[in-house]
């Protein structure tokens, strides 16, 4: 292994320390801070984007997660009356799912408090090196 092949895969390394610290702080501010965790708030996101509703198989395509990973998640919104489900009109096998006005009001406190906390986790890092991470990272992902 080359010198830099090494330093790539440590960088990598630290890539998943600074994501897994991240993600670990932000589960537990949901669960402690509002009393969820971070699939129902994956799914209400992934809703809140796609405001007219999708399939059951869209939103698990979105979250990369299984169907019966969304459908639980899913069952547990719709109990609380944050997501409603609907037949297709053309074909009664299709479900679409969607937040309700309360999910729409629950889902919009929560992603405010998640932001501050996501800005309070890098709130070490400056606009330079935001800027210089976000191109990076770009560069990395091949997105534009």
């Amino acid at each position: 292994m080359s010198d830099l092949s090494k330093r790539r895969l440590k960088m990598w390394i630290r890539l998943l320390g600074v994501t897994r610290m991240a993600e670990s702080h932000l589960r537990e501010h949901l669960r402690l801070g509002h009393a969820t965790t971070l699939p129902r708030f994956d799914v209400m996101a992934a809703l809140w984007r796609r405001r007219e509703g999708v399939t059951m198989s869209e939103l698990s395509r979105m979250l990369l997660v299984s169907n019966g990973n969304a459908t639980t998640v899913v069952d547990r919104l719709e109990k609380d009356g944050f997501v409603r489900r609907q037949p297709s009109v053309v074909d009664r096998r299709t479900v679409f799912v969607s937040l309700t006005p309360e999910g729409l009001a629950e889902f919009e406190g929560l992603a405010a408090g998640h932001e501050a906390e996501v800005d309070k986790i890098f709130a070490g890092v400056s606009e330079a090196e935001l800027d210089q991470v976000t191109e990076i990272l770009k560069r990395m992902g091949g997105a534009k």
